[in-house]
Protein backbone atom coordinates (compact mmCIF):
# COMPACT_ATOMS: atom_id res chain seq x y z
CA UNK A 1 0.00 0.00 0.00
CA UNK A 2 1.32 3.45 -0.89
CA UNK A 3 0.50 6.81 0.60
CA UNK A 4 -0.04 10.02 -1.33
CA UNK A 5 3.26 11.23 0.14
CA UNK A 6 5.06 8.32 -1.57
CA UNK A 7 3.58 9.30 -4.93
CA UNK A 8 4.70 12.91 -4.36
CA UNK A 9 8.32 11.74 -4.19
CA UNK A 10 7.97 9.89 -7.50
CA UNK A 11 6.20 12.52 -9.64
CA UNK A 12 7.96 15.63 -8.17
CA UNK A 13 4.95 17.96 -8.48
CA UNK A 14 5.24 21.71 -9.02
CA UNK A 15 2.76 22.26 -6.20
CA UNK A 16 0.84 20.13 -3.70
CA UNK A 17 -2.48 21.12 -2.15
CA UNK A 18 -4.24 19.21 0.63
CA UNK A 19 -3.15 16.38 2.92
CA UNK A 20 -0.74 13.71 1.64
CA UNK A 21 -1.23 11.19 4.46
CA UNK A 22 -4.07 9.19 2.87
CA UNK A 23 -3.44 5.64 1.69
CA UNK A 24 -3.80 5.00 -2.05
CA UNK A 25 -5.44 1.65 -2.79
CA UNK A 26 -5.91 2.10 -6.54
CA UNK A 27 -4.55 4.26 -9.34
CA UNK A 28 -6.29 5.10 -12.62
CA UNK A 29 -6.64 7.59 -15.46
CA UNK A 30 -10.17 6.36 -16.25
CA UNK A 31 -12.83 8.15 -14.24
CA UNK A 32 -15.21 5.24 -14.78
CA UNK A 33 -12.99 2.95 -12.70
CA UNK A 34 -12.42 5.27 -9.73
CA UNK A 35 -13.18 3.62 -6.39
CA UNK A 36 -12.70 4.34 -2.69
CA UNK A 37 -9.03 5.20 -2.13
CA UNK A 38 -8.18 5.91 -5.79
CA UNK A 39 -5.55 8.28 -7.10
CA UNK A 40 -7.04 9.82 -10.25
CA UNK A 41 -4.71 11.14 -12.96
CA UNK A 42 -6.15 13.75 -15.33
CA UNK A 43 -4.97 13.05 -18.87
CA UNK A 44 -5.68 15.50 -21.66
CA UNK A 45 -6.53 13.70 -24.91
CA UNK A 46 -7.42 14.82 -28.41
CA UNK A 47 -11.13 14.91 -27.61
CA UNK A 48 -11.47 14.39 -23.84
CA UNK A 49 -9.95 16.37 -20.97
CA UNK A 50 -10.13 14.31 -17.76
CA UNK A 51 -9.92 17.45 -15.61
CA UNK A 52 -13.65 17.78 -16.28
CA UNK A 53 -14.25 14.49 -14.43
CA UNK A 54 -12.57 15.47 -11.16
CA UNK A 55 -15.88 16.08 -9.35
CA UNK A 56 -17.10 12.61 -10.30
CA UNK A 57 -13.78 11.05 -9.26
CA UNK A 58 -14.00 12.69 -5.82
CA UNK A 59 -17.63 11.65 -5.48
CA UNK A 60 -16.63 8.04 -6.22
CA UNK A 61 -13.92 8.01 -3.55
CA UNK A 62 -10.69 9.47 -4.99
CA UNK A 63 -8.31 10.58 -2.22
CA UNK A 64 -5.87 12.37 -4.53
CA UNK A 65 -5.76 13.97 -7.97
CA UNK A 66 -2.82 14.52 -10.31
CA UNK A 67 -3.58 17.53 -12.52
CA UNK A 68 -1.93 19.99 -14.85
CA UNK A 69 -4.76 22.57 -14.68
CA UNK A 70 -6.50 24.19 -11.68
CA UNK A 71 -9.17 21.98 -10.13
CA UNK A 72 -11.45 22.46 -7.14
CA UNK A 73 -11.74 19.63 -4.61
CA UNK A 74 -12.81 19.19 -0.96
CA UNK A 75 -10.19 19.89 1.72
CA UNK A 76 -9.57 16.19 2.45
CA UNK A 77 -8.47 15.46 -1.15
CA UNK A 78 -4.88 16.10 -2.21
CA UNK A 79 -4.03 17.66 -5.57
CA UNK A 80 -0.57 17.13 -7.08
CA UNK A 81 0.05 19.67 -9.82
CA UNK A 82 2.51 18.58 -12.53
CA UNK A 83 3.50 19.91 -15.93
CA UNK A 84 2.76 16.65 -17.77
CA UNK A 85 0.10 14.30 -16.36
CA UNK A 86 0.94 11.61 -18.90
CA UNK A 87 4.54 11.52 -17.69
CA UNK A 88 3.26 11.44 -14.11
CA UNK A 89 1.12 8.42 -15.03
CA UNK A 90 4.15 6.64 -16.49
CA UNK A 91 6.17 7.35 -13.35
CA UNK A 92 3.52 6.74 -10.69
CA UNK A 93 1.77 3.57 -11.87
CA UNK A 94 4.77 1.18 -12.10
CA UNK A 95 5.93 2.50 -8.70
CA UNK A 96 2.49 1.94 -7.19
CA UNK A 97 2.57 -1.73 -8.26
CA UNK A 98 6.22 -2.16 -7.15
CA UNK A 99 7.51 -2.70 -10.71
CA UNK A 100 6.05 -6.18 -11.31
CA UNK A 101 7.91 -6.57 -14.61
CA UNK A 102 11.16 -6.72 -12.64
CA UNK A 103 9.94 -9.92 -10.95
CA UNK A 104 9.46 -11.93 -14.18
CA UNK A 105 11.32 -12.58 -17.39
CA UNK A 106 9.81 -10.17 -19.93
CA UNK A 107 9.84 -11.04 -23.64
CA UNK A 108 8.59 -8.33 -26.02
CA UNK A 109 7.60 -9.18 -29.60
CA UNK A 110 7.12 -6.34 -32.07
CA UNK A 111 6.54 -6.08 -35.82
CA UNK A 112 3.69 -5.53 -38.25
CA UNK A 113 2.72 -9.19 -38.68
CA UNK A 114 3.34 -12.43 -36.82
CA UNK A 115 3.35 -11.11 -33.24
CA UNK A 116 0.44 -13.23 -32.02
CA UNK A 117 1.65 -16.54 -33.41
CA UNK A 118 5.22 -15.86 -32.28
CA UNK A 119 4.18 -15.06 -28.70
CA UNK A 120 2.05 -18.21 -28.53
CA UNK A 121 4.86 -20.43 -29.85
CA UNK A 122 7.24 -18.96 -27.27
CA UNK A 123 4.66 -19.55 -24.53
CA UNK A 124 4.18 -23.16 -25.67
CA UNK A 125 7.93 -23.84 -25.62
CA UNK A 126 8.34 -22.35 -22.14
CA UNK A 127 5.31 -24.20 -20.75
CA UNK A 128 6.79 -27.44 -22.04
CA UNK A 129 9.73 -26.75 -19.70
CA UNK A 130 7.46 -26.38 -16.69
CA UNK A 131 7.44 -22.59 -16.50
CA UNK A 132 4.30 -20.67 -15.53
CA UNK A 133 3.63 -18.33 -18.44
CA UNK A 134 1.63 -15.18 -19.12
CA UNK A 135 0.76 -13.79 -22.56
CA UNK A 136 -0.48 -10.30 -23.42
CA UNK A 137 -1.58 -9.70 -27.01
CA UNK A 138 -4.15 -9.19 -29.71
CA UNK A 139 -6.25 -12.28 -29.00
CA UNK A 140 -6.38 -12.25 -25.20
CA UNK A 141 -4.49 -12.11 -21.93
CA UNK A 142 -3.37 -15.50 -20.67
CA UNK A 143 -2.33 -16.03 -17.06
CA UNK A 144 -1.24 -19.64 -16.87
CA UNK A 145 -4.29 -21.43 -18.31
CA UNK A 146 -6.82 -18.67 -17.63
CA UNK A 147 -7.88 -16.42 -20.54
CA UNK A 148 -9.12 -12.84 -20.16
CA UNK A 149 -10.40 -10.39 -22.81
CA UNK A 150 -8.22 -7.55 -24.06
CA UNK A 151 -9.08 -4.24 -25.76
CA UNK A 152 -5.68 -3.01 -27.02
CA UNK A 153 -2.79 -5.15 -28.28
CA UNK A 154 -0.71 -3.47 -25.56
CA UNK A 155 -2.90 -2.12 -22.72
CA UNK A 156 -2.39 1.40 -21.33
CA UNK A 157 0.05 1.96 -18.48
CA UNK A 158 -2.43 1.50 -15.62
CA UNK A 159 -4.06 -1.61 -17.07
CA UNK A 160 -0.73 -3.14 -18.08
CA UNK A 161 0.85 -2.75 -14.65
CA UNK A 162 -2.24 -4.19 -12.98
CA UNK A 163 -2.14 -7.19 -15.34
CA UNK A 164 1.57 -7.70 -14.68
CA UNK A 165 0.91 -7.60 -10.92
CA UNK A 166 -1.81 -10.23 -11.39
CA UNK A 167 0.74 -12.38 -13.18
CA UNK A 168 3.27 -12.00 -10.36
CA UNK A 169 0.58 -12.93 -7.82
CA UNK A 170 -0.23 -16.03 -9.91
CA UNK A 171 3.41 -17.16 -9.91
CA UNK A 172 4.13 -16.35 -13.55
CA UNK A 173 7.83 -16.71 -14.34
CA UNK A 174 7.78 -15.52 -17.96
CA UNK A 175 5.55 -12.87 -19.55
CA UNK A 176 5.46 -12.73 -23.35
CA UNK A 177 3.98 -9.52 -24.77
CA UNK A 178 2.98 -8.25 -28.15
CA UNK A 179 4.38 -4.73 -28.09
CA UNK A 180 2.59 -2.46 -30.54
CA UNK A 181 4.07 0.63 -32.17
CA UNK A 182 1.28 2.69 -30.57
CA UNK A 183 2.34 1.44 -27.13
CA UNK A 184 5.98 2.30 -27.72
CA UNK A 185 5.17 5.76 -29.12
CA UNK A 186 2.69 6.57 -26.32
CA UNK A 187 4.78 5.24 -23.44
CA UNK A 188 2.33 2.49 -22.46
CA UNK A 189 5.21 0.16 -21.57
CA UNK A 190 6.68 2.61 -19.05
CA UNK A 191 8.20 0.79 -16.10
CA UNK A 192 8.68 -2.45 -18.04
CA UNK A 193 12.22 -3.69 -18.48
CA UNK A 194 12.38 -6.30 -21.23
CA UNK A 195 14.83 -9.18 -21.16
CA UNK A 196 14.41 -10.27 -24.79
CA UNK A 197 13.15 -8.19 -27.72
CA UNK A 198 11.92 -9.88 -30.91
CA UNK A 199 11.47 -8.20 -34.31
CA UNK A 200 9.26 -10.04 -36.82
CA UNK A 201 8.97 -7.66 -39.80
CA UNK A 202 7.84 -4.19 -40.81
CA UNK A 203 5.35 -3.39 -43.57
CA UNK A 204 2.76 -0.69 -44.13
CA UNK A 205 0.27 -0.23 -41.30
CA UNK A 206 -0.84 2.42 -38.79
CA UNK A 207 0.25 5.38 -40.93
CA UNK A 208 -2.95 7.09 -39.82
CA UNK A 209 -1.27 7.31 -36.40
CA UNK A 210 2.46 7.52 -37.19
CA UNK A 211 2.03 9.70 -40.33
CA UNK A 212 5.31 8.51 -41.90
CA UNK A 213 6.99 5.13 -42.27
CA UNK A 214 10.13 6.52 -40.62
CA UNK A 215 8.10 7.33 -37.51
CA UNK A 216 6.64 3.83 -37.55
CA UNK A 217 10.12 2.28 -37.78
CA UNK A 218 11.44 4.56 -35.03
CA UNK A 219 8.64 3.47 -32.70
CA UNK A 220 9.44 -0.22 -33.25
CA UNK A 221 13.18 0.43 -32.79
CA UNK A 222 12.50 1.87 -29.32
CA UNK A 223 12.10 -1.64 -27.88
CA UNK A 224 15.58 -2.64 -29.09
CA UNK A 225 17.18 0.53 -27.75
CA UNK A 226 15.59 -0.19 -24.38
CA UNK A 227 16.85 -3.77 -24.19
CA UNK A 228 20.45 -2.60 -24.51
CA UNK A 229 20.23 0.68 -22.56
CA UNK A 230 22.81 1.25 -19.83
CA UNK A 231 20.15 2.04 -17.22
CA UNK A 232 18.67 -1.48 -17.46
CA UNK A 233 19.38 -3.53 -14.33
CA UNK A 234 18.29 -7.08 -15.19
CA UNK A 235 20.79 -9.53 -16.67
CA UNK A 236 20.50 -11.98 -19.56
CA UNK A 237 19.40 -9.61 -22.33
CA UNK A 238 18.90 -10.62 -25.93
CA UNK A 239 17.57 -9.44 -29.29
CA UNK A 240 16.06 -11.71 -31.96
CA UNK A 241 15.83 -10.06 -35.38
CA UNK A 242 14.53 -11.07 -38.82
CA UNK A 243 17.31 -9.98 -41.17
CA UNK A 244 15.43 -11.07 -44.29
CA UNK A 245 13.08 -8.16 -43.66
CA UNK A 246 14.01 -4.94 -45.43
CA UNK A 247 14.17 -3.11 -42.09
CA UNK A 248 15.90 -5.84 -40.07
CA UNK A 249 19.34 -4.24 -40.46
CA UNK A 250 17.99 -0.93 -39.17
CA UNK A 251 16.88 -2.74 -36.02
CA UNK A 252 20.25 -4.52 -35.75
CA UNK A 253 21.95 -1.12 -35.86
CA UNK A 254 20.10 0.34 -32.86
CA UNK A 255 20.87 -2.37 -30.30
CA UNK A 256 24.03 -3.52 -28.55
CA UNK A 257 22.32 -6.47 -26.85
CA UNK A 258 23.49 -10.02 -27.61
CA UNK A 259 21.77 -10.95 -30.84
CA UNK A 260 20.33 -13.87 -32.78
CA UNK A 261 19.46 -12.97 -36.37
CA UNK A 262 17.26 -15.32 -38.34
CA UNK A 263 16.76 -15.95 -42.06
CA UNK A 264 15.52 -18.39 -44.68
CA UNK A 265 18.09 -17.03 -47.11
CA UNK A 266 21.27 -17.97 -45.21
CA UNK A 267 21.87 -14.44 -43.91
CA UNK A 268 21.35 -15.04 -40.20
CA UNK A 269 23.15 -16.58 -37.26
CA UNK A 270 20.18 -18.99 -37.27
CA UNK A 271 18.85 -20.20 -40.62
CA UNK A 272 16.05 -22.31 -42.06
CA UNK A 273 16.52 -24.29 -45.28
CA UNK A 274 14.95 -27.21 -47.17
CA UNK A 275 11.47 -25.80 -46.57
CA UNK A 276 8.42 -27.98 -47.22
CA UNK A 277 4.99 -26.42 -46.64
CA UNK A 278 1.55 -28.05 -46.91
CA UNK A 279 -1.94 -26.81 -46.02
CA UNK A 280 -1.55 -28.17 -42.50
CA UNK A 281 2.16 -28.35 -41.73
CA UNK A 282 5.68 -27.07 -42.31
CA UNK A 283 9.02 -28.82 -42.22
CA UNK A 284 12.51 -27.34 -42.52
CA UNK A 285 16.13 -27.72 -41.49
CA UNK A 286 17.20 -25.39 -38.68
CA UNK A 287 20.89 -24.54 -38.57
CA UNK A 288 22.28 -22.79 -35.50
CA UNK A 289 25.98 -22.72 -34.70
CA UNK A 290 27.54 -25.95 -35.87
CA UNK A 291 24.36 -28.00 -35.49
CA UNK A 292 21.40 -28.74 -37.78
CA UNK A 293 17.98 -30.01 -36.72
CA UNK A 294 14.84 -31.12 -38.56
CA UNK A 295 11.88 -29.00 -37.47
CA UNK A 296 8.34 -30.29 -37.98
CA UNK A 297 5.33 -28.14 -37.10
CA UNK A 298 1.56 -28.33 -37.47
CA UNK A 299 1.29 -24.79 -38.86
CA UNK A 300 1.42 -23.80 -42.52
CA UNK A 301 3.03 -21.03 -44.54
CA UNK A 302 6.42 -19.44 -45.10
CA UNK A 303 5.36 -16.63 -42.76
CA UNK A 304 4.93 -19.21 -40.00
CA UNK A 305 8.43 -20.52 -40.65
CA UNK A 306 9.61 -17.00 -39.83
CA UNK A 307 7.38 -16.88 -36.74
CA UNK A 308 8.82 -20.22 -35.63
CA UNK A 309 12.39 -18.97 -36.06
CA UNK A 310 11.59 -15.86 -34.00
CA UNK A 311 10.18 -18.04 -31.21
CA UNK A 312 13.17 -20.39 -31.31
CA UNK A 313 15.51 -17.44 -30.83
CA UNK A 314 13.57 -16.20 -27.81
CA UNK A 315 13.41 -19.70 -26.30
CA UNK A 316 17.17 -20.09 -26.68
CA UNK A 317 17.69 -16.88 -24.70
CA UNK A 318 15.46 -18.34 -21.98
CA UNK A 319 17.72 -21.39 -21.71
CA UNK A 320 15.56 -23.94 -23.55
CA UNK A 321 17.80 -26.50 -25.25
CA UNK A 322 17.58 -27.00 -28.99
CA UNK A 323 16.50 -30.62 -28.51
CA UNK A 324 13.62 -29.52 -26.26
CA UNK A 325 12.67 -26.80 -28.74
CA UNK A 326 12.43 -29.38 -31.55
CA UNK A 327 10.17 -31.58 -29.38
CA UNK A 328 8.02 -28.64 -28.32
CA UNK A 329 7.47 -27.33 -31.86
CA UNK A 330 6.14 -30.70 -32.99
CA UNK A 331 3.17 -30.36 -30.59
CA UNK A 332 2.27 -26.70 -31.22
CA UNK A 333 -1.05 -26.10 -33.02
CA UNK A 334 -2.27 -22.95 -34.75
CA UNK A 335 -3.45 -19.86 -32.88
CA UNK A 336 -7.19 -19.17 -33.32
CA UNK A 337 -7.80 -17.04 -36.42
CA UNK A 338 -4.27 -17.44 -37.76
CA UNK A 339 -4.44 -19.54 -40.95
CA UNK A 340 -7.18 -21.50 -39.20
CA UNK A 341 -8.68 -24.29 -41.30
CA UNK A 342 -12.46 -24.63 -41.08
CA UNK A 343 -13.39 -28.27 -41.63
CA UNK A 344 -16.92 -29.53 -42.23
CA UNK A 345 -16.10 -32.45 -44.51
CA UNK A 346 -15.96 -30.32 -47.68
CA UNK A 347 -13.70 -31.13 -50.63
CA UNK A 348 -12.07 -27.67 -50.64
CA UNK A 349 -10.16 -25.69 -48.01
CA UNK A 350 -11.60 -22.79 -46.04
CA UNK A 351 -9.05 -20.66 -44.17
CA UNK A 352 -9.78 -17.83 -41.73
CA UNK A 353 -6.89 -15.45 -41.09
CA UNK A 354 -6.37 -12.13 -39.30
CA UNK A 355 -4.41 -10.68 -42.26
CA UNK A 356 -5.37 -7.01 -42.32
CA UNK A 357 -2.26 -5.44 -43.84
CA UNK A 358 -0.90 -5.63 -47.40
CA UNK A 359 1.99 -7.85 -46.34
CA UNK A 360 -0.23 -10.06 -44.20
CA UNK A 361 -2.68 -10.60 -47.05
CA UNK A 362 0.09 -11.30 -49.53
CA UNK A 363 1.69 -13.82 -47.16
CA UNK A 364 -1.44 -15.95 -46.81
CA UNK A 365 -2.21 -15.73 -50.53
CA UNK A 366 1.32 -16.84 -51.36
CA UNK A 367 0.83 -19.81 -49.04
CA UNK A 368 -2.53 -20.58 -50.65
CA UNK A 369 -0.89 -20.51 -54.09
CA UNK A 370 1.56 -23.22 -53.02
CA UNK A 371 -1.11 -25.58 -51.73
CA UNK A 372 -4.10 -24.91 -54.01
CA UNK A 373 -5.16 -27.52 -56.56
CA UNK A 374 -7.76 -25.38 -58.33
CA UNK A 375 -8.74 -21.75 -57.59
CA UNK A 376 -8.04 -19.23 -54.82
CA UNK A 377 -11.20 -17.43 -53.68
CA UNK A 378 -10.57 -14.35 -51.54
CA UNK A 379 -13.02 -12.64 -49.18
CA UNK A 380 -11.66 -9.52 -47.47
CA UNK A 381 -12.27 -5.91 -46.54
CA UNK A 382 -10.49 -3.04 -44.78
CA UNK A 383 -11.29 -1.42 -41.45
CA UNK A 384 -12.71 2.07 -41.09
CA UNK A 385 -10.98 4.88 -39.14
CA UNK A 386 -7.62 3.29 -39.96
CA UNK A 387 -4.87 3.80 -42.54
CA UNK A 388 -6.86 4.36 -45.75
CA UNK A 389 -3.78 4.28 -48.01
CA UNK A 390 -3.49 0.50 -47.68
CA UNK A 391 -6.98 -0.15 -49.08
CA UNK A 392 -6.16 -0.03 -52.82
CA UNK A 393 -2.87 -1.82 -52.14
CA UNK A 394 -4.72 -4.74 -50.54
CA UNK A 395 -7.26 -4.71 -53.36
CA UNK A 396 -4.47 -4.99 -55.91
CA UNK A 397 -2.83 -7.89 -54.01
CA UNK A 398 -6.14 -9.79 -53.78
CA UNK A 399 -6.66 -9.43 -57.54
CA UNK A 400 -3.09 -10.45 -58.35
CA UNK A 401 -3.32 -13.73 -56.41
CA UNK A 402 -7.03 -14.52 -56.28
CA UNK A 403 -8.96 -16.27 -59.03
CA UNK A 404 -12.23 -14.98 -57.58
CA UNK A 405 -12.44 -11.95 -55.28
CA UNK A 406 -15.20 -10.79 -52.95
CA UNK A 407 -14.69 -7.29 -51.53
CA UNK A 408 -16.70 -6.73 -48.36
CA UNK A 409 -16.82 -4.93 -45.02
CA UNK A 410 -14.42 -5.49 -42.15
CA UNK A 411 -14.99 -3.20 -39.16
CA UNK A 412 -16.29 0.01 -40.78
CA UNK A 413 -16.46 1.83 -37.44
CA UNK A 414 -17.61 5.43 -38.06
CA UNK A 415 -16.89 5.37 -41.81
CA UNK A 416 -19.34 4.58 -44.59
CA UNK A 417 -18.71 0.92 -45.52
CA UNK A 418 -19.68 1.63 -49.13
CA UNK A 419 -16.90 4.21 -49.41
CA UNK A 420 -14.38 1.83 -47.87
CA UNK A 421 -15.12 -0.91 -50.41
CA UNK A 422 -14.92 1.69 -53.20
CA UNK A 423 -11.40 2.56 -52.03
CA UNK A 424 -10.48 -1.15 -52.10
CA UNK A 425 -12.12 -1.62 -55.50
CA UNK A 426 -9.73 0.90 -57.07
CA UNK A 427 -6.84 -1.48 -56.38
CA UNK A 428 -8.78 -4.57 -57.39
CA UNK A 429 -9.39 -3.11 -60.84
CA UNK A 430 -5.70 -2.25 -61.20
CA UNK A 431 -4.58 -5.77 -60.28
CA UNK A 432 -7.17 -7.85 -62.15
CA UNK A 433 -5.72 -10.60 -64.29
CA UNK A 434 -7.42 -12.05 -67.34
CA UNK A 435 -10.20 -14.39 -66.33
CA UNK A 436 -10.47 -13.10 -62.75
CA UNK A 437 -13.87 -11.87 -61.60
CA UNK A 438 -14.73 -9.86 -58.52
CA UNK A 439 -17.89 -8.88 -56.68
CA UNK A 440 -18.55 -6.18 -54.12
CA UNK A 441 -20.89 -7.45 -51.38
CA UNK A 442 -20.88 -4.98 -48.50
CA UNK A 443 -22.60 -7.36 -46.06
CA UNK A 444 -19.79 -9.58 -44.79
CA UNK A 445 -22.04 -12.53 -43.98
CA UNK A 446 -23.49 -12.50 -47.51
CA UNK A 447 -20.00 -12.30 -49.00
CA UNK A 448 -18.77 -15.33 -47.03
CA UNK A 449 -21.87 -17.33 -47.98
CA UNK A 450 -21.46 -16.37 -51.65
CA UNK A 451 -17.79 -17.38 -51.71
CA UNK A 452 -18.41 -20.75 -50.09
CA UNK A 453 -21.43 -21.41 -52.32
CA UNK A 454 -19.16 -20.97 -55.37
CA UNK A 455 -16.27 -23.10 -54.12
CA UNK A 456 -15.47 -26.32 -55.96
CA UNK A 457 -13.25 -29.30 -55.25
CA UNK A 458 -9.61 -28.29 -54.84
CA UNK A 459 -10.33 -24.61 -54.24
CA UNK A 460 -8.96 -22.62 -51.29
CA UNK A 461 -11.29 -20.01 -49.80
CA UNK A 462 -9.38 -17.35 -47.85
CA UNK A 463 -11.49 -15.24 -45.46
CA UNK A 464 -9.15 -12.48 -44.35
CA UNK A 465 -9.11 -9.52 -42.02
CA UNK A 466 -10.81 -10.45 -38.77
CA UNK A 467 -9.38 -13.81 -37.75
CA UNK A 468 -10.14 -14.48 -34.07
CA UNK A 469 -12.44 -11.45 -33.66
CA UNK A 470 -16.00 -12.28 -32.69
CA UNK A 471 -17.50 -8.86 -33.31
CA UNK A 472 -18.05 -6.26 -36.00
CA UNK A 473 -17.87 -2.56 -35.19
CA UNK A 474 -20.49 -0.51 -37.03
CA UNK A 475 -21.22 3.20 -36.83
CA UNK A 476 -23.74 3.00 -33.99
CA UNK A 477 -23.24 -0.48 -32.52
CA UNK A 478 -20.95 -3.46 -32.06
CA UNK A 479 -22.51 -6.76 -33.10
CA UNK A 480 -21.47 -10.38 -32.63
CA UNK A 481 -19.73 -11.60 -35.78
CA UNK A 482 -17.24 -14.44 -36.09
CA UNK A 483 -15.89 -15.38 -39.54
CA UNK A 484 -15.35 -18.95 -38.35
CA UNK A 485 -18.94 -19.38 -37.20
CA UNK A 486 -20.32 -17.86 -40.40
CA UNK A 487 -18.07 -20.06 -42.54
CA UNK A 488 -19.29 -23.18 -40.72
CA UNK A 489 -22.92 -22.11 -41.22
CA UNK A 490 -22.29 -21.58 -44.92
CA UNK A 491 -20.58 -24.95 -45.26
CA UNK A 492 -23.45 -26.75 -43.51
CA UNK A 493 -25.99 -25.03 -45.76
CA UNK A 494 -24.34 -26.16 -48.99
Amino acid sequence: MKRVADIVKIVSPIKVEGPVTAEVSHITADSRTVQEGSLFICLVGATVDAHTFVDKAVEDGAVAIIASKPVTVPAHVAVLYVEDTRQALQDAVPFFYDYPASKMRMIGVTGTNGKTTTTHIIAHLLRSQGYTVGVIGTVHILIDDQSYPIHNTTPDVADLQQILQQMVDAGVTHCIMEVSSHALALGRTAGVEYDTAVFTNLTQDHLDFHKTFDNYLAAKATLFKQVSASYQVKEGKGAVINVDDAYGQAIVNVTTAPMITYSTEGKGTMNASNLSVTAKSSEFTLTYGEESYTIQTKIAGLFNVYNTLAAVGAALYEGVTTDDIVKGLATFTAVPGRFELIEEGQDFAVVVDYAHTPDGLENILQTAKKIVENRIIVVFGCGGDRDATKRPIMGRIAAQYGDRVFVTSDNPRTEDPVQIVKDVEVGVKEGLRDGVDYDVIVDRREAIFAAIAEAKAGDVVIIAGKGHEDYQILKDETIHFDDREVAREALKER
